[in-house]
């Protein structure tokens, strides 16, 4: 029980919820519509509003573009209501320093790109489409991260 605690010190019910919500969540924007819910997409799409090199002007990216917005606007909403519903308004914070997020961010960027989606899109659109590329994404995304944890966890020992 001790490593159960050590993995969710603050409990593992927020977790499944928050996962349950982006599931149904991204099902039925699937079921009801016929939209894929990739947060990477929303990223582009948003930039289709400042941007005028043609990567950014694709229609895939200028026709949904509006309802993207509005998808990336729920998921803060959703922070939003956790935190001040189910955290007692306390915000999260973290002791990794702002260069370091700063550069995780980019790496996340640019592997989000070199992949064709991040892994919201991979790991829950495209394995929830039974799309054999996300698959292969995903299982990469996944192998590296247990390879940096470990790599990170051996050399702070």
């Amino acid at each position: 029980m001790s490593f159960f605690n050590t993995l969710f010190p603050l409990g593992w019910q927020h977790y499944l919820l928050g996962g349950m919500t982006i599931g149904a969540g991204v099902a039925l924007l699937y079921l009801f519509n016929g939209w894929v819910g990739g947060m990477s997409s929303v990223f582009s799409s948003s930039w289709s509003y400042l941007s005028k090199r043609s990567f950014f002007q694709q229609a895939r990216f200028i026709h949904t573009r509006s309802w993207r917005l509005v998808y990336a606007l729920g998921v803060v909403l959703g922070a939003l209501v956790w935190r001040f519903a189910l955290a007692g308004g306390e915000a999260q914070d973290t002791s990794v320093p702002a260069w370091q997020l700063l550069v995780g961010g980019f790496l996340v960027g640019y592997g989000a790109r070199l992949g064709n989606g991040c892994t919201s899109g991979h790991g829950i659109c495209g394995l929830g489409a039974l799309q054999l590329p996300s698959l292969g994404a995903v299982l990469t995304f996944m192998a590296t991260a247990f390879l940096t944890a470990n790599l990170m966890a051996w050399s702070l020992a």
